[in-house]
């Protein structure tokens, strides 16, 4: 029986609140209310189909796309688009899903795509003064619980 070599994504996932940095990279804070402004032009060959335009937009519109525009990803999210159109048909091939998934997380939207490029999404100020509650003692969370503030 072979033994396995190291594969991609074993082991834990980064964390970014670890104590101990990865200098190697810091963690990059995409904005929660995503990318602001129109989508770039469509870079590939011909006009896109009315459900590529669709698609192609909606994702300009996301967190991620702050990078992809930072690091000149159009083409990759445009064959992203047209091949997650063509995943969508109903007797798509399983191979073309399987190429649409790794395609997703190579562009970051998956959770385990986000933590391989050490993405993270910023919170709403509500969220972090809830967070901010919780980082007490748990002596001072029972008596925030137990006097009502």
């Amino acid at each position: 029986m072979a033994s396995g070599g190291a594969r991609a994504r074993s082991g834990p996932p980064p964390d970014p609140n670890a104590l101990r940095r990865n200098r190697e990279g810091e963690w990059t804070t995409l904005p929660a209310e995503g990318r602001q402004g129109p989508e770039p032009r469509w870079p590939l060959a011909g006009e896109p189909t009315p459900r590529e335009a669709y698609v192609w937009r909606d994702m300009w519109r996301k967190p991620q796309a702050v990078m992809w525009e930072k690091n000149g990803q159009e083409y990759e999210v445009a064959l992203f688009v047209r091949k997650l159109v063509e995943a969508e048909a109903p007797l798509a091939s399983a191979t073309l899903s399987t190429l649409v998934r790794q395609m997703m997380d190579s562009l970051g939207l998956t959770i385990p795509g986000m933590r391989a490029a050490r993405w993270r999404l910023s919170e709403d100020e509500l969220s972090e003064r809830r967070d901010g509650q919780r980082s007490g003692s748990s002596r001072s969370r029972l008596r925030i619980a137990s006097t009502g503030g």
